[in-house]
């Protein structure tokens, strides 16, 4: 197989390359499979900035060994320090995070939520790092297939934050059948305070009003650990 390579005339603009070198037009023309990492990389970066080409930016985001996972887990203020600004680097991030959820998605049939582990699968990756807390709802159909999942709110939680409008705003737009409650702990301990039963209690009991059953509330702590408040019967 023919190797892809990058044209080898960077000191000039984009614009002043062929048309058939210019990442857009080969990925229009060709498909993006025949597109280096780098063409990539630039396509999302779309202009460059004095002295440099998108192409250059993008060379040198995959510089020092970088990979486009190591990438991916780069925040806004990471890409400011390595000369992206914050047009550029939304553009990356957009695409990073469309990939981590087109990764999570199945082709065909939404997943199936069954046990609590079926929850912690699906929303270790959003909460394992976190240094704060966040409050998720998933939305599921009469067959507890997931329909979509949502965080409601960021910060330590407490009734004023965690308010039944919110939780249930995208489950009557979603029509969703029920509802299942997350939100991690960066404490590492997954036991629930009293705020967190109270607060449950008080969902459950607008989701009966509504119509939206409340399936379960899930405390997520590191990687692993987990509370369940409907097998410890706290809903």
């Amino acid at each position: 197989m023919k190797k892809v390579s990058e044209p080898s005339f960077y000191h000039t603009t984009i614009k002043e390359w062929p048309i058939e070198d210019r990442p857009r037009e080969k990925l229009i023309s060709r498909g993006a499979s025949v597109l280096t990492e780098t063409e990539l990389l630039a396509i999302l970066i779309r202009t460059g900035v004095r002295g440099s080409t998108a192409i250059d930016l993008a060379k040198k985001l995959l510089s020092e060994e970088r990979s486009l996972r190591d990438l991916a887990d780069l925040s806004a203020a990471q890409f400011f320090t390595l000369g992206i600004g914050k047009g550029k680097a939304a553009a990356l991030l957009a695409a990073f995070e469309l990939g981590r959820r087109m990764s999570g998605q199945t082709s065909t049939d939404r997943i199936r939520i069954e046990s609590p582990q079926d929850v912690l699968q699906i929303m270790i990756r959003h909460l394992h790092a976190l240094t704060h807390e966040e409050f998720w709802v998933l939305h599921l159909n009469a067959g507890n297939k997931l329909i979509s999942k949502k965080c409601v709110t960021v910060g330590i939680l407490n009734s004023s934050l965690v308010h039944p409008r919110e939780c249930f705003a995208e489950a009557l737009v979603q029509h969703s059948a029920a509802v299942i409650f997350v939100h991690n702990h960066p404490s590492g301990n997954p036991e629930p305070s009293q705020e967190d039963i109270a607060i449950t209690r008080q969902l459950v009991q607008s989701g009966e009003i509504l119509g939206i059953k409340v399936h379960d509330h899930i405390i997520i702590a590191g990687d692993s650990a987990l509370t369940s408040f409907a097998e410890r019967n706290l809903l």
